[in-house]
This record gives C-alpha cells, sequence and structure tokens, in this order.
C-alpha cells in the first residue's frame, strides 16, 4: 500500500509546472536601457496617465489570451510606470482588474488594489532630441495576488497606480515602436477606449506588463488510473478498519 501510496503522489507531484512566465506583453525598455518617445509635433508623447486618485482617475488596458486547454493559474503581475523626477521607487499601489471578453461589458474575472513595497529602476524614458535625460525614470513593480484560475479565453488586464510623487505615474508604451497593439485608456474614470497621442490620433500601441504562474497540468491516462486506484485501496482499507 505505501508503494502505491508513494506512486500516486509521485504521479500528481510530476504534474505541476513550475511557476514561469505565462506571458510578456513587450519590453518597456530597449537593450540599451532607454524608451525613445514618439515625435509628435509641436508635442513628444511620453506617456499615458495611470494615476490612481479619488477624483478624475486615469487608467490604461490591454489584452493577453489564455492558450493553453488546461488553463493558467496567475501568481503575480509585474507592471512598469514613470514617476517624473525620481531618484528612488516612488510607487505606492496598483489597482489591477481583469475582465473576460470586452474591456468595458465583459465578465469581471477578479480584482485588487495591491501594495507595492519595491521595484527596480529598468531604464528612461526620452525624448529622441535628449536620449541622455534622466528625467523620467521607467521602474519595475511586481505585485503578488491571490492565485487566480484563467480558464483558456481572450482577457483584458486594466490598471493605474499611485505614487508619492506630485507627477504621475505614466504608463510608458512597449519600447519597440515597430509593433502596432490595441491600448486603451479610460480618463476621469470614462469608458475604456483606444489609448490616444497629444494630437488626438490613436496611439496604436502595446504596454508592456508580465504575467507570471504556472500552466495548469493535464494528467497523462496512466497517472489518472494510478491515482483512481489508489484512491479505491484506500477506501478500501478505511472500510475494513471500520
Amino acid at each position: 500500500m505505501k508503494t502505491l501510496i508513494t506512486s500516486v503522489l509521485g504521479a500528481a507531484i510530476a504534474g505541476l509546472t513550475q511557476a514561469a512566465v505565462l506571458h510578456d506583453n513587450g519590453a518597456a525598455v530597449g537593450s540599451n536601457g532607454l524608451s525613445v518617445g514618439t515625435r509628435n509635433t509641436p508635442n513628444t508623447f511620453y506617456g499615458f496617465g495611470i494615476q490612481d486618485r479619488a477624483t478624475s482617475p486615469n487608467a490604461v488596458a490591454d489584452d493577453f489570451a489564455v492558450t493553453a486547454a488546461s488553463g493558467w493559474t496567475l501568481q503575480s503581475i509585474d507592471f512598469f510606470a514613470i514617476q517624473n523626477n525620481a531618484t528612488a521607487f516612488t510607487l505606492q499601489t496598483v489597482s489591477w482588474s481583469i475582465m473576460a471578453g470586452d474591456v468595458n461589458n465583459g465578465t469581471l474575472v477578479a480584482q485588487g488594489k495591491t501594495k507595492l513595497g519595491s521595484g527596480d529602476l529598468i531604464g528612461y524614458r526620452v525624448a529622441p532630441n535628449a536620449l541622455t535625460s534622466v528625467q523620467r525614470p521607467i521602474y519595475r513593480a511586481s505585485a503578488d495576488i491571490p492565485d487566480l484560475q484563467l480558464a483558456q479565453g481572450q482577457y483584458w488586464l486594466r490598471w493605474s497606480m499611485s505614487g508619492s510623487l506630485s507627477s504621475g505615474p505614466w504608463q510608458p508604451p512597449v519600447a519597440d515602436a515597430s509593433v502596432r497593439g490595441n491600448a486603451m485608456q479610460s480618463v476621469n474614470a470614462g469608458s475604456f477606449s483606444a489609448a490616444l497621442l497629444p494630437d488626438g490620433t490613436p496611439a496604436a500601441m502595446e504596454l508592456p506588463f508580465v504575467l507570471q504562474g504556472a500552466v495548469n497540468a493535464v494528467p497523462e491516462p496512466a497517472s489518472a488510473a494510478l491515482l483512481l486506484a489508489g484512491l479505491g485501496l484506500l477506501a478500501a482499507r478505511a472500510r475494513r478498519r471500520a
């Protein structure tokens, strides 16, 4: 009996997948540590407002797909934000939600407000004519969330952040300007719609974020049969004891 129970537990453990990157929506900075802004005459675009505040809050959203038929267990989300003139990590909280289907009218899967204790400086958001500027540092912050089961399908991640400085936080786009996307923004607590550049045209950009966790395991037929056999023997042994 011990041998069988050990085999059953071993098969179950072998079916688990270690925590890993489930989805990376794009790099926040290039290999040189820079994210170069798009020039929009007469303005230069740096980022979208994501200020989580009581009045006139702003937020952003971008989509992702769970492709594994077995689904995911989402455990943490990495966010990226600009804090103007910061000399240390000043981000405080991130308010996030995940919608299935439509970004505004889909099904709310989960939401939360997570405290951000620390983060890493990964580079700078700069203008094309000011590549050495350190005025707009970009920080990476990891938000640990309660384990969340996501079935195969299409989802939207929505988020806003708070920080201790007066300007920001601001959301940089993916550093590779050639990547075309469908980033959304909610301004003054309004509905999410296409994020706009300073000249009023749709941004058509992607926003960087990283989802981490595990792909749910699908038991192999042999392992499933072994598990059922073990449970049956355990039940029979319990009956004999009774």
